[in-house]
């Protein structure tokens, strides 16, 4: 299929000049007059001949005078009848470009020629990216979460919004890159088509908007269009999840019920929510303390939107009591209750019911709804159990998937795990890198991404997955990082051993700190390195110095593949 994309690029060439036809013609016809009058009307020069100006020289007159330069009379001082024509086409041209610049000046406060200037200038620059982008669309809080963190990982995209003030915010935000951005329905597929989506750059689409039936349509759009881009699409309400999925969406994140799958893991199972809420969360977040699993009891939920209903069903699904209420009733009885969720659409009404709660039950499990980034410092100083904040779930989920896809199948295989092995993963991952949570990242072992290490193999050569994870200056230190999944023949390996033998084509997932994978890709390019990430034999680094020392670099490599035998 062809992702349309009906608009010209001298749009706005076309309708400037459609706008200043009547003016340019004003313009041409009075300076037409002009000159031909100071054509035919005679004039005299020193010695009293009669003489005309000529074409060239009536125009060069006409045109310092009718733009108020004035350089004077020329050749000859002009008549009274050339000077009396003069006055009159200083005022004809005076009018004649009043009225010009006054419909300049419409036309640039014109909203339609500034939409097509925009527009024109939005397609130049995504044309010009030469680099993997995504299409975001929607810039609402979501929509700008998702924009800073890909600017600050390197990583382009594309915005569009239906909604003009919400791009204004666009200019003031601190991003290191010049963010392409249009004012445009998202669900129109011409508008996805200026965006990019027919470019061989265009990696993916986010549909963050906060209506689920734009995000429907953009996801129907783009399944149509470009099935092979994949789509991700955030969704509130189950029955447009099910319709998304229909039509083939990558993944579908529904912040309201995965809410209620965090909530029930922290109460169930409270060392897996640890490490999965620390590995999706901002990277340098530090390791949340421990926790003990809660007790079961009755939970009231004061909801007014779909919320209240999807963490319902989820508590439910979970064998645990609830009671549903409206916060508009005023705050509940909690005092019986061993749990308690603020989650009505109003953040000063949550911190109302939350304080309330505290005062009846101070031991009760206290989980407030967050709606907009304002209230943050008053609900750090409230300290409830649990913040549920929805644009930040959303985003952490699809920037997750579509930044390194195959990591979201890892946090899948960590909800499976139970406390004990939760644990016990995240004091070797503290262990290696520290407490601050990790980036990850992926690389598949093949010509374009690990040169040096498929050279290597080709070769006949063997190299381990823990030898990639050795400092290159020191083999026997190890990198701030972690393989978590070896992906081959689209089988996933969970926490792979560091003695599994790497083959062409695998796909390591990794976390670690950002530096660390820096250091890590000389051994994935640098032929020397990784000699000697796999072997402990010094490789020069030049060719001529591997020419050199060819004999005995053969030697020691016989000895170590006879030691590995």
């Amino acid at each position: 299929m062809r992702v349309p994309d009906p608009v010209q690029p001298t749009d706005a060439l076309f309708l400037a000049l459609r706008r200043l036809r009547a003016p340019l013609i004003t313009v041409v016809v009075v300076f037409s007059v002009g000159v031909t009058g100071l054509t035919l009307i005679p004039g005299t020069d020193p010695q009293g001949h009669v003489w005309h100006l000529s074409v060239f020289d009536a125009l060069y007159l006409m045109s310092y005078t009718a733009t108020t330069i004035g350089f004077g009379e020329i050749p000859y001082p002009l008549s009274y009848p050339q000077r009396a024509w003069v006055i009159v086409c200083i005022f004809a041209s005076v009018m004649g470009w009043a009225y010009f610049i006054g419909i300049m000046l419409a036309l640039l406060q014109d909203r339609a020629f500034r939409l097509a200037v925009a527009r024109q200038a939005f397609v130049r620059k995504v044309k010009a990216l030469r680099r993997p982008f995504l299409i975001v669309a929607g810039y609402g809080q979501m929509g700008r979460m998702v924009a800073e963190k890909l600017d600050a990982r390197g990583r382009s995209c594309v915005i569009l919004d239906s909604d003009p003030a919400s791009l204004d915010a666009l200019a003031d935000a601190q991003l290191s890159s010049d963010i392409p951005a249009l004012v445009a329905d998202a669900r129109d597929p011409a508008s996805l088509g200026l965006a990019g989506l027919g470019s061989p750059y265009c990696t993916g689409v986010l549909a963050l908007t906060h209506d689920d039936e734009v995000n429907l349509a953009i996801v129907m759009a783009v399944s149509l269009l470009r099935e092979d881009v994949p789509v991700i699409a955030c969704a509130n309400d189950r029955l447009t999840v099910g319709a998304m999925r229909d039509f083939g969406a990558e993944a579908v994140v529904n912040a309201y019920e995965r809410f209620g799958n965090y909530l029930v893991m922290r109460l169930r199972h409270p060392d897996t929510y640890r490490l999965v809420t620390w590995l999706t969360a901002m990277s340098g977040e530090p390791l949340p303390p421990d926790t003990e699993e809660h007790e079961d009891g009755h939970w009231v939920i004061a909801s007014n939107d779909g919320f209240g209903r999807e963490l319902a069903q989820d508590l439910e699904d979970a064998g645990l009591n609830w009671s549903l209420v409206r916060p508009e009733d005023g705050p509940p009885d909690v005092s019986g209750s061993v749990g308690f969720v603020a989650g009505s659409d109003q953040d000063a009404l949550n911190l109302a019911l939350a304080g309330h709660a505290r005062l009846e039950n101070p031991d009760v499990f206290l989980a407030v709804r967050q709606s907009s980034p304002r209230a943050k410092p008053l609900l750090e100083a409230l300290a409830p159990d649990s913040v549920f904040i929805p644009a930040q779930l959303s985003v952490s989920e699809a920037l997750s998937r579509v930044i390194t896809p195959d990591f979201w199948e890892f946090v899948a295989y960590l909800w499976t795990l139970d406390d004990k092995a939760a644990d016990g993963l995240v004091s070797r991952i503290v262990q290696r890198m520290g407490r601050g949570s990790p980036d990850s990242d992926r690389f598949v072992i093949d010509t374009v991404q690990a040169p040096a290490v498929a050279r290597w193999l080709k070769a006949g050569h063997r190299v381990h997955l823990g030898d990639l994870f050795r400092h290159p200056d020191d083999r026997t230190l190890q990198l701030r990082a972690l393989p978590v999944t070896l992906m081959r023949d689209g089988t996933p390996t969970f926490e792979p051993p560091s003695d599994t033998l790497l083959r062409l084509g695998d796909t390591v997932v990794v976390i670690g700190q950002t530096a660390a994978f820096a250091t890590m890709n000389q051994g994935l390019i640098y032929d020397h390195v990784v000699a000697y990430l796999a072997t402990g034999v010094q490789v020069p680094a030049t060719w001529v110095g591997r020419l050199l020392a060819r004999g005995r670099r053969a030697e020691l490599l016989r000895a170590w593949e006879s030691g590995q035998d």
